[in-house]
């Protein structure tokens, strides 16, 4: 006997048996009940898999026969309950347990997947009718759109006159914006105010550091009160500036990536800890969200993240030329003027240069910490204008410690590497 077989026949009885034990405690009772419970999936399951394993052409005739009586079920049942659910999962089951045979892990995945979908089904309509807005639903098609559809028709190839990027790159680094935004709100609208600002200032960091910065520092002079905790926001968001080096690195160079990962790591660690300091420093302060920063209108801005692509497509154009016209320190010299407007810009390019070894690891990882250190300069000025000096004061210590601890990370992996 076929051991894989018989493992396949295992998973579809314990397959069908865990979603049918889900599906039971929805039958109800009495002439009112549905039609599948417990044993009619393990049943289902069972046959698919006894069908896949006797004769394959059994598997179209038991596909057909399930799909008639899940039909009937539906026929019969629609005037009370007008729902597809149980009929659909019914087929699915019996197609699980087909493909539990010859691919028994994917069998025992799949029914675990089906049975926790039906298992959270309170949970997904309050999600669906509550928690989400039209304006958000809206802003999820277009984040499916746009990574289903508009990626896979833009051109992968490199462009000479672009430093060799592509621009299916840079139209990936706008959906994983996108992804981050929609990310950020979602988490906010589902946490709200109970994990205070400094969950706000962390998740809306991974948009903007230095705008989440300004807007805290700005309600620091309205709401003194709460100066320390919104204070932490603001050094949580730095944190966030520095995990998002990788991610923007990733869709031109996995190699730069992982290259930079260290860096990032130590950056988003020492501003971690600086924020946990402070944040116990401020833990008596309220921290309620407010003023806009748990807003349901919108959840992703495509103009945003359009306009740090087109940026970023400058920023490369300029930086491909310095390079080519003055080295390596022309490609430091525009690292650093392209990070005072933002920490992100260089990450792009650099991570091509140094993907077509135009650029070492050395460099790559001096370049980006250059970059992003002379950003902090910039987040500085937009800490002590907007939030005065002792605001500003939290914010540097987050921006220094940061900075070294990234610093040193990068030449800690340098000498691990030889």
């Amino acid at each position: 006997m076929d051991d894989t077989r018989l493992i396949g026949l295992m998973v579809a009885l314990g397959g069908g048996l865990l979603i049918g034990l889900e599906r039971e405690r929805r039958k109800g009772h009495g002439p009112d009940r549905q039609a599948a419970g417990v044993r009619t999936f393990t049943l289902a399951a069972s046959g698919g898999a006894l069908a896949q394993w006797l004769s394959p052409p059994l598997v179209w005739i038991g596909a057909v026969l399930v799909a008639a009586l899940a039909a009937l079920s539906y026929f019969k049942s629609r005037t009370r309950d007008p729902g597809l659910t149980t009929e659909i999962a019914l087929f699915i089951t019996y197609l699980i347990g087909v493909s539990a045979v010859s691919a028994p892990a994917l069998g025992a995945a799949c029914a675990v997947a089906v049975a926790a979908v039906l298992a959270a089904r309170s949970p997904l309509h309050r999600f669906a009718t509550q928690v989400l807005s039209e304006q958000e639903l809206h802003d999820g098609l277009l984040l499916l759109g746009f990574g289903l559809v508009v990626i896979p028709l833009v051109p992968p190839e490199p462009l000479p006159w672009l430093g060799g990027l592509g621009l299916r790159p840079l139209a990936g680094l706008v959906w994983l914006l996108l992804l981050m935004q929609g990310m950020a709100h979602v988490a906010l609208r589902l946490l709200g105010p109970r994990l205070g600002l400094a969950a706000a200032g962390f998740l809306m960091g991974f948009a903007s550091s230095s705008a989440t910065v300004a807007a805290m520092g700005a309600r620091a002079r309205r709401q003194p009160a709460q100066a320390g905790a919104l204070a932490v926001a603001a050094v949580l968001s730095t944190a966030a500036t520095w995990a998002l080096v990788p991610v923007i690195a990733a869709p031109f160079s996995t190699a730069a990536a992982g290259v930079l990962l260290p860096a990032a790591a130590g950056g988003a660690l020492g501003a971690l800890v600086v924020g946990a300091v402070l944040g116990l420093a401020a833990r008596r302060d309220a921290s309620p969200l407010e003023d806009g920063t748990h807003d349901r209108a919108r959840a992703l801005s495509l103009t945003e993240a359009l306009v740090l692509a087109g940026g970023l497509m400058v920023v490369t154009l300029v930086m491909t030329a310095a390079q080519q016209r003055f080295g390596t320190g022309g490609a430091y010299t525009s690292a650093a003027v392209s990070g005072l407007a933002d920490a992100h810009a260089a990450v792009a390019p650099l991570s091509g240069l140094f993907e077509g070894r135009q650029l070492t690891a050395g460099q790559l990882l001096f370049a980006v910490c250059l970059s992003i250190l002379f950003n902090s300069g910039t987040r500085t000025v937009i800490a002590l204008v907007a939030g005065g000096w002792r605001y500003a004061l939290r914010v540097v210590l987050a921006l220094l410690v940061g900075n070294l601890c990234a610093w040193s990370a990068a030449w800690l992996s340098l000498r691990g590497m030889g």
